[in-house]
Parts: structure tokens; C-alpha cells; sequence
């Protein structure tokens, strides 16, 4: 049976098989040289006979093939140097094996010996190169580099290790090659030696074709790339932008992203192939200046072509440019590929759960390396990367869509006219908080201005910003006062924020707080006040009529939502005819200071309220923090004087057919309906009796016409009158009942010195004041009568009263 072998080293030059004479021969066991190189493997320093070994008798060792590619060294069974045999065994599988060639060089760069690459025998490969240049033997695109290098090695004696050059172009066939060279210094290793002799004798280079671990290593370069870069946005297009920069030009020479036009709107695609004659979006392009399309050009693929091949049968192909008769249909894209030399395309479609999204078009031109089947799974990674960006862009965008419809449609939808104040507001476009603000028409001709904020974005931001809205709203009717108006505020939202405590920890609303903020103001015309309160919000401007700016000073209490409860304390200050007040959302805070834009902008009050709102907008940058700030803005207007008129009564029982007689005088000045005027009479007189009866002097009656008729009566008892149930027989307890019949609203109020009750009567259209004036009362005046016909009231004591 034949002997086995020390060493097999395979086509590659690697060490396959290593026995265990030759562990205990050479001293290195079989795990360290198993898949090593033959060059490293002779450059170990442990490869020495151990000392057990030197009295062994040496065996002469032999080469011989094993198989069709591996060579096997065994044991000769003949006397001599074993070193010496060795160290030609190895030289001789150094210089006969395939893939590794082997050079040797001379100190000038010149060939003295190199392997057979060709494996033929017979051939004489030594003899035709030996003295050429080793820049001329191999190809290489920088040869200068290359002989440095190799010249840096002779002087210093570090070995050059596994550095990579590039072939010229079009040395070899199938695009550019890459070589791997290691290259050790020859020297004879005398320590004397005779004069003018060199100890150099050369160097001894080795040399891979390492090209496809080169194309391998890009690929995983640009895969990797694309991982790190795409998906980063939110934006569909700066996603595909950033796509097409990670592969253009390290990995591709031309690349374009075409996106479905419907998806760059947030809508959806159904599962399956792309229809035929749906739009594309170029969303990004780049690496040529002579695109076939522009980018945001939006158009159908053309039909018999591989990119609606690609869109319909979704697979990822390559398609070589050279001869291609399909680029007729298409001669702007034909005339591109021309232009910028491509020889081959490669198409993958973007495809998320079986939905199209998009196409990617990728192009090689000129020296490159056309693409390969091996290209394809890589890209197929890259589209499926940008898919999923895409995607969540697309969600985001069809989230940000509703959550803006709903909180534009949770949003007053028009400026309504108040009699004593103009109103405007301005919204800066973009995402942002859940930001709401409205005028809300209160008794006496009061307006109330509201803005407030929820923290929370998106559907879930909206949703919590409508319902605080219409709580506001609903207090708001309640004639409550600023503070005590936001104190039942706090308690919604507290109930609100308790309720997302209560939902599944799985629930993703669960980990979400609920946190606002709101500003609540009321103005007086009649008093020229104006009265606030802030729920965590930040401070309103003012702007005098002259065009000073200032701040309102206000102690805001905690943010909505939060568990500190803290009284909120209302400020109270004049607003006189023309000034300004500017509420806003906590974004445009640090720009709301006097002297910043905002204030800038306001500082010139007699403009138009839409003319300051076009300037703030103007003044105010464009960052993300302010995307979707507001600003309401209110001016001070003085009732018009044939609008109200206010009469002080006697506070005896001839108060009720005064009031009957002025207020009928009035409604004929201000051309009211006999049938309103009627109504009226009758609401004033019920209310005058019980104020005379059950309340505490003096006594003021006020009409007031502007949205509607409206009827209010002040005396200095803090006593409230309440609708009672009265029986058949009962001489009183309608009075109340009478005036929820005849009015649209009723109710009563608080004020610093007793209550107001007042009525709201809607007017029928073209009843109202033609003069410029109305003829009122200066309170001194007395009417006529006795209070005949008032319908007695009772009192409630301790508790209110009721007209009768």
C-alpha cells in the first residue's frame, strides 16, 4: 500500500491534507496549516525539524499529482538532505500550481522565473518571459505603484502582504480585474560575501486573481450603504434620493427611483402586478447630466419593454443594452443610453407585500462591469430596503393627511363677525401640534377668545385637540369666568389623560401622555377689559394703539393633562379701542418677545388683521419647530352707540312699565318687529318684577342688538332666579318658563358687584337700526305705570330666586 503523504495542497495552492508524520516532522500540528496558503505555510518559523527529531534517519521526499488538481508530497524512501528536498518540493508545487502565479524578480524588476499558469508541461513559460519587466508581464493600471512598492520591500525587507491593484482596462475580457500581490525579498543570507556581489537577489512575488471577491466585497459595500442610508426620512422622495447617492458611482454609473404616482399622495396599491398605463413618478435620479426624463416627470413605461416586463411579472433582470430593438418605443430613453454609453440595465421592482410602490433602474456604462446574475439578489435586498421606507413614508403621509383634515375640520371654518371685535388667524403649514383657537360669542356683546395646543401629533393629537375644543365650547355657555372656566378644563383632561391609563399596556396610546395647554380670554366692550386665564400656555401679546408691544404678564398654571392641580389665577386688563391682542401657540414663544419678527410685525396696528397676518407669516423663519404654529389675532372695537342702549331704573313698583315703555321706544328706533317688540315687552317686564321683588338696588336694564336681541338686567343681589315647576292653581313660578319660550337663550351671569339675567331674542332678516343713532337713557328718566300686569316672583331663600 502506498505511503501516505506528508502534505496535499490543492489548484489554489492551499494546504488541504497535512498527516501526522508530517506534525511530527515539521513540529506544526494540522490545525494551524489546514486552508493555509503554501507561501505562508513556508514562511512559518515554527516549520523546523523538532529536536526529538534530528537523529531520525532523513528520508528523501518526492512530488507527485493527486487527482486531476491537488498534489501530494510523500516520503521517498531514499537517504538525503530532507530540507534541501523539500525546499524543492515546495518550489516545484510554488511553480506548478494554477490559480497562485508565482514570480521571480530580479533587483531591477525584471522576470527570472515565474509558474506555468497554463498547467501545460510542455510549455516553456520561463523562457519566453525571463528578462522582461514585470510591469509588461502583468497588466497592471498603476505599475508605477507597483514597482514602488516592491521597491520600498528590497530596501526595508517588510514583506508586502495581500495589497490589490487594479488590470488596465480591457486587459482582460469581462470588465475590470483586480490583483492581489504578496511579495517577499530574496537574499542569499551569507553574512560575508565576496566584493561587489549583492545579497539581493530579488523578490519573490505571488500573485491572485482576486476579481470576484473584489465584485463581491462592492456589492456587500453598497448593500450596506443603502442599509445605513435609506429609510432614515419620512419623505418619500428624499428617500429615494438618498437610495440613488449610496450607489451612484461606487456601485452603479446611472441610477434612477420611480415611484407610483398614487403613492407619493399616501394612498395604497392593491396586491399584484402593476396595471398597465398607471403613472410613475421619477422621484430621484443621478451619476448623468442627460436624463431620458426629468425628475417629478410623471409617465406611463411603455408598453414590449423590460421595465413593464419588470412591473408585471415582478421579477429583477438583467438586460443587456447592446442591439436591444425595444429602445424604439421609447427614443428619449434610447437617445440617453447613447449619450451616456450604457452597456447594461438592471431593473428590480419595488414591491412591499406584494403591492408595487415603484421601479429601480440602475445602468453600467462604459469600462464597468456589466451586471451579472450575481448583482441581483444584492439589489433585490436594496429595493426591498427602499420599500420599506417608502412605505412608512407612505403611511406617514396618509396619517398626516387625515390628522390634518380632522383637525382642520375640528377647526372654526370661518371668521364669524362680532359686533365689538374683528378677528384673523394665521396657520403655518407643516406638522406640528394639535393646535386649535376660536371666538366664541358670549352674552352682552362679550367675545371669548380661545387657543390652546396638544402635545401629541398625528390622529391621536387631533382627536384629544377636538375634544378639548368642544369642552371649552360647552363651558363657555355656561358664562363661567376665565379661571373657573379652565378649572373644569383640568378636570376633562385629567379624566381623558386617567382614561388612556386604564387601555392594555400592549395599546400604543397606553405609553402616550396626554399634555395641552390652553389660554381663555374674555372681552368686555362695554367695560373695555379684557379677562384671561392660562392653562400652562404661553403669555399673549398686546399691541397699543400707538404700536407699543408688550406682554401680558399672567401665572399660568401646570399644562392640561398632568397630575399637579394648582388654582389658576385670571388677570384682568384695559383694552382700549383699536389695541391688539395676539394669542399663540408656545412654538412662536421665543419670536414673541418685543423686538423679535412677530413683534415686528405687529408694531404697525392700523394695517388690515390679514395684511399682519401675511407679515408674521413673513417674518417668521422656516424651521421644523414652527410647522403648524398658530396665531389668533383680535382687535378692540367699541360698541356701535345705536347698537345698545342702558337705562338705570327706579327700584319700586313702577320699574316694570318703565322698562315696558323705553324698551318699546327703542325697538321702534331700531325698526324691530311688532311681533319681536311684543316678545320683548314682556321678557323685560318679567325680569324687571323679579329684580325689584327679590334682588337689591340699583337696577339696570341694557338692550342690545347685534347678532340678536338681547335683554339684560343687573342689580347688586348675588341671588340667581331658577326655572320651577308651577302648578295649575298656583298664582306664580311661570315667570321663567315664559322667557324660555319667547327667547333662544337665557341665563345669568356673575359679576364684582351682584348678577346679570339676560335673554337672546333671534331677529328676523332686514330688522335692525337705519339711523346713525339710537335714542337711549341717562338714567335719570322714570317711566309711567305701576308694574300692572308683571307677574309676581318668588323667593328662594337662601338659595335663587325665580321671575314669577
Amino acid at each position: 500500500m502506498a505511503d501516505a503523504p506528508l502534505m496535499v495542497v490543492d489548484a489554489a495552492g492551499l494546504v488541504t491534507g497535512w498527516s501526522r508524520e508530517a506534525e511530527r516532522r515539521f513540529g506544526v500540528a494540522t490545525a494551524d496549516v489546514m486552508g493555509m496558503r503554501v507561501m505562508d505555510v513556508l514562511a512559518l518559523d515554527s516549520l523546523r525539524p523538532p529536536p526529538e527529531a534530528e537523529g531520525l534517519t532523513a528520508e528523501a521526499l518526492r512530488l507527485e499529482p493527486l487527482g486531476a488538481t491537488d498534489w501530494a508530497l510523500r516520503s521517498a524512501g531514499e537517504g538525503g538532505d530532507s530540507d534541501a528536498v523539500l525546499d524543492a518540493v515546495l518550489l516545484e508545487v510554488l511553480f506548478t500550481q494554477v490559480r497562485v502565479h508565482t514570480y521571480v524578480l530580479d533587483p531591477h524588476m525584471r522576470v527570472l522565473r515565474v509558474s506555468d499558469s497554463s498547467g501545460d508541461r510542455d510549455a516553456d513559460e520561463n523562457t519566453r518571459l525571463r528578462g522582461q519587466a514585470f510591469r509588461d508581464v502583468c497588466p497592471f493600471r498603476d505599475p508605477e505603484a507597483v514597482e514602488a512598492a516592491l521597491a520600498e520591500l528590497i530596501r526595508t525587507g517588510v514583506p508586502v502582504m495581500d495589497q490589490e491593484y487594479e488590470a488596465r482596462p480591457h486587459a482582460f475580457a469581462g470588465g475590470r480585474h483586480s490583483f492581489e500581490i504578496t511579495a517577499f525579498r530574496l537574499r542569499t543570507g551569507r553574512t560575508t560575501h565576496q566584493e561587489g556581489m549583492n545579497p539581493d537577489l530579488g523578490v519573490l512575488v505571488f500573485t491572485r486573481d482576486v476579481t470576484e471577491q473584489t465584485r463581491s466585497r462592492d456589492r456587500g459595500r453598497a448593500l450596506d450603504a443603502v442599509r445605513g442610508t435609506v429609510g432614515r426620512t419620512l419623505d418619500i422622495e428624499a428617500t429615494c434620493r438618498d437610495l440613488v447617492d449610496a450607489l451612484v458611482p461606487d456601485y452603479v454609473d446611472v441610477g434612477a427611483v420611480e415611484v407610483v404616482d398614487t403613492v407619493l399622495r399616501g394612498d395604497a396599491q392593491p396586491p399584484g402586478p402593476l396595471g398597465r398605463g398607471v403613472p410613475l413618478h421619477r422621484a430621484a435620479y443621478g451619476g448623468s447630466n442627460v436624463p431620458a426624463h426629468p425628475i417629478g416627470d410623471v409617465r406611463a413605461v411603455p408598453y414590449g419593454t423590460p421595465f413593464q416586463r419588470t412591473l408585471t411579472d415582478l421579477r429583477t433582470r438583467v438586460v443587456p443594452l447592446d442591439g436591444a430593438t425595444w429602445l424604439d418605443s421609447d427614443p428619449a430613453r434610447a437617445r440617453s443610453i447613447r449619450q451616456v454609453g450604457a452597456h447594461t440595465l438592471l431593473l428590480a421592482p419595488i414591491t412591499l407585500r406584494g403591492s408595487v410602490l415603484g421601479l429601480l433602474t440602475l445602468y453600467r456604462c462604459g469600462d464597468s462591469d456589466p451586471f451579472t446574475e450575481e448583482d441581483i439578489p444584492v439589489v433585490e435586498a436594496m429595493a426591498s430596503r427602499v420599500a420599506l421606507g417608502i412605505d412608512n413614508a407612505r403611511r406617514y403621509i396618509h396619517e398626516y393627511t387625515l390628522a390634518s383634515a380632522l383637525q382642520r375640520r375640528l377647526m372654526p371654518q370661518r371668521t364669524v363677525p362680532q359686533p365689538a371685535v374683528e378677528t384673523d388667524n394665521l396657520v403655518l403649514p407643516g406638522v406640528g401640534p394639535a393646535v386649535w383657537f376660536d371666538t366664541i360669542a358670549l352674552s352682552g356683546a362679550r367675545t371669548a377668545l380661545v387657543i390652546g395646543e396638544v402635545h401629541e401629533r398625528g390622529i391621536q393629537g387631533a382627536t384629544a385637540m377636538g375634544q378639548l375644543r368642544t369642552v371649552v365650547h360647552a363651558l363657555a355657555a355656561l358664562d363661567l369666568e376665565p379661571d373657573e372656566l379652565l378649572a373644569r378644563v383640568y378636570d376633562t383632561a385629567a379624566r381623558l389623560a386617567e382614561e388612556r391609563m386604564e387601555l392594555p399596556e400592549s395599546d400604543p396610546l397606553h405609553r402616550e401622555p396626554l399634555e395641552g395647554s390652553c389660554t381663555y380670554a374674555v372681552y368686555d366692550p362695554f367695560a373695555g377689559t379684557c379677562t384671561l386665564a392660562s392653562a400652562g400656555h404661553t403669555a399673549p401679546l398686546v399691541v397699543e394703539a400707538d404700536g407699543c408691544v408688550k406682554v401680558i404678564e399672567v401665572i399660568a398654571g401646570p399644562l392640561l393633562g398632568t397630575m399637579e392641580r394648582e388654582p389658576v389665577a385670571a388677570v384682568s386688563f384695559p383694552l382700549a379701542e383699536g389695541s391688539l391682542v395676539a394669542l399663540h401657540t408656545s412654538a412662536v414663544d421665543r419670536y414673541a418677545v418685543p423686538g423679535e419678527a412677530m413683534s415686528q410685525a405687529l408694531s404697525a396696528p392700523e394695517r388690515s388683521l390679514q395684511e399682519i397676518c401675511d407679515a408674521i407669516a413673513y417674518a417668521l423663519p422656516d424651521t421644523p419647530e414652527l410647522r403648524g404654529a398658530a396665531v389668533l389675532l383680535a382687535r378692540a372695537r367699541a360698541m356701535p352707540p345705536d347698537r345698545y342702549a342702558t337705562w338705570e331704573l327706579p327700584y319700586d313698583k313702577t320699574a316694570p312699565a318703565t322698562a315696558r315703555r323705553l324698551t318699546s321706544k327703542t325697538l321702534a328706533d331700531w325698526h324691530v318687529g311688532a311681533d319681536t317688540g311684543e316678545a320683548t315687552e314682556l321678557i323685560v317686564s318679567e325680569l324687571v318684577t323679579n329684580a325689584v321683588r327679590y334682588g337689591s338696588p340699583p337696577v339696570e336694564l341694557r338692550l342690545i342688538l347685534d347678532r340678536g336681541l338681547t335683554c339684560e338686567i343687573r342689580d347688586s343681589s348675588s341671588t340667581a332666579p331658577y326655572m320651577k315647576y308651577a302648578g295649575a292653581v298656583d298664582e306664580g313660578g311661570r315667570g321663567l318658563f315664559i322667557i324660555s319660550q319667547l327667547a333662544s337663550l337665557w341665563g345669568t351671569r356673575f359679576a364684582s358687584e351682584g348678577k346679570i339675567v339676560w335673554s337672546e331674542q333671534t331677529i328676523a332678516h332686514g330688522e335692525g337700526p337705519v339711523d346713525e343713532t339710537a335714542e337711549g337713557g341717562d338714567g335719570e328718566r322714570q317711566g309711567e305705570g305701576d308694574g300692572e300686569g308683571a307677574t309676581e316672583g318668588e323667593d328662594r331663600p337662601g338659595g335663587q330666586g325665580s321671575t314669577g
